[in-house]
Order: structure tokens, then C-alpha cells, then sequence
């Protein structure tokens, strides 16, 4: 049962994350004219798909890795390897995604980094880095003690799941200030709840069930890779098989 449950909970985790992704291009493309790389408006809108799939989609997938029961026996090198792909690859949209915003408001004479949401984007992304390049240096690369593994792993884990909530805030924040923004002049204003703000507030709310799933799952000790000589009655997914 735990294991149905288990893959059951993958299954949805899947299609939300696919679904978060699919409703911030088609808010973009619908309502904010499509995208271009050209330092214009068009190319301020990869900013918010960009931020969604690498900071939520791609953070969580890789941050889920050890949850796969698969990941619990044999070496665990691969899965290291793949953990930190997923994320090297969750910071490379990330960099995209504030370059995109980046070039926009140069081009256009706006400020950079005056808003919460900037400032709380921007601490989520240097702490991700952060978090990237100490795992890589301590936990993938051969020369670390056990001793230094040891200590740092309850800090890695903690700032792994604060990071992920930062960047939930991070994208709510975004959406509303967005909203804001282009229905500042609109002829239904955003208290009148046009379509464009019941569909971006739909997708705000995906991502946050999103967010919500991901860190049950990081938070369910059944579900966590057991440490070696550990394999007891807490750790039940490896054992059922119905």
C-alpha cells in the first residue's frame, strides 16, 4: 500500500509540475503577446517560465531523487550524480530566467531589483547557488570526510527544503506583482477579477499544491533513503510490492 501511495503521489507530482509549467507559457503567450530574445517585453516574458520550471519543476525533481526506492540500494554515486544534474540544470533556466529580466529592464530603462519580489528572488537564487556548489564540493566530490559529510548534511537538507519554499514565495510574489502591473490601466481593473487574473491565481495556486506535495513527500520519514544498517519497520516502500 505504502508503495501505490508512494507512485500514486509521484504521478500527480508529475503532472502539477507539467501543469505549472504548460499555465505560465499560455499566461504569456495568451494574454502578454508570446516571447522573443530580443531585450523587449517578449523576452521579459521567459522570465516567469523560466523561473517556474527551474526553481519549482526542476529544484523539486532534483531534490526528490533519493525519495525513488530504486535510489536506496547499491551504489549511491549515480543517484549523487543525478541529483546534482537536476540541479545544475534547475540553475541554468534559473540564470536564463533573470537574464531575461535582466536585459528587459535595461532595455527599457526600469530599475532592477527594487521590488520584495526581486529581493526575495534574488536571495533564493544566491542561496541556491550556494546550496549547488557546496553539495557538489562536499557531497559528490571524493575528498570529503565522513566526519564533514556528516555535519553538514542536516544544513544541506535544511536550506534544500528552505530554498524550495523561498522559491514558491518567489513565484507567487511575482505572479500578484505581475497582475498588478499589466492590470494596472486594464479596462476591468484586478479587483474585478478579469480572466487574467482568475487564470494567473489558478497557476499561483497549482505551483503552492504543487510546493505543498513535494515537501510532504521530502518531509515523510518512510520515504527517505534509509542510512546504511538502517533498513527497519520505518522504511516500509522496498518491502511492498503488491
Amino acid at each position: 500500500m505504502a508503495m501505490r501511495w508512494f507512485y500514486l503521489s509521484v504521478l500527480a507530482l508529475s503532472s502539477l509540475g507539467l501543469m505549472c509549467i504548460l499555465f505560465t507559457v499560455y499566461w504569456m503567450q495568451s494574454w502578454h503577446g508570446g516571447f522573443a530574445w530580443d531585450g523587449t517585453i517578449f523576452m521579459f516574458n521567459y522570465h516567469p517560465v523560466l523561473m517556474v520550471a527551474g526553481m519549482v519543476v526542476f529544484y523539486s525533481a532534483a531534490s526528490l531523487v533519493y525519495r525513488l526506492p530504486q535510489s536506496w540500494v547499491g551504489s549511491k554515486l549515480p543517484w549523487k550524480i543525478a541529483h546534482a544534474a537536476l540541479h545544475l540544470t534547475a540553475f541554468i533556466l534559473t540564470v536564463l530566467g533573470l537574464v531575461a529580466v535582466f536585459r528587459y529592464h535595461n532595455h527599457a530603462n526600469i530599475a532592477n531589483l527594487y521590488s520584495l519580489h526581486s529581493w526575495l528572488g534574488i536571495t533564493t537564487v544566491f542561496l541556491f547557488a550556494c546550496q549547488w556548489f557546496l553539495g557538489f564540493a562536499v557531497f559528490l566530490l571524493p575528498w570529503a570526510s565522513m566526519w564533514l559529510r556528516s555535519l553538514l548534511k542536516p544544513i544541506h537538507v535544511f536550506f534544500g527544503t528552505s530554498i524550495l519554499s523561498l522559491a514558491i514565495a518567489s513565484v507567487i510574489s511575482g505572479i500578484n506583482e505581475k497582475l498588478f502591473f499589466s492590470l494596472k490601466n486594464a479596462t476591468k481593473p484586478y479587483s474585478s477579477l478579469p480572466g487574467e487574473a482568475v487564470f494567473a491565481n489558478s497557476a499561483g495556486m497549482l505551483v503552492v499544491v504543487f510546493g505543498l506535495l513535494v515537501l510532504y513527500i521530502l518531509q515523510a520519514s518512510s520515504w527517505k533513503r534509509p542510512e546504511a544498517g538502517a533498513w527497519t519497520e520505518r522504511q516500509p516502500l522496498m518491502h511492498e510490492r503488491e
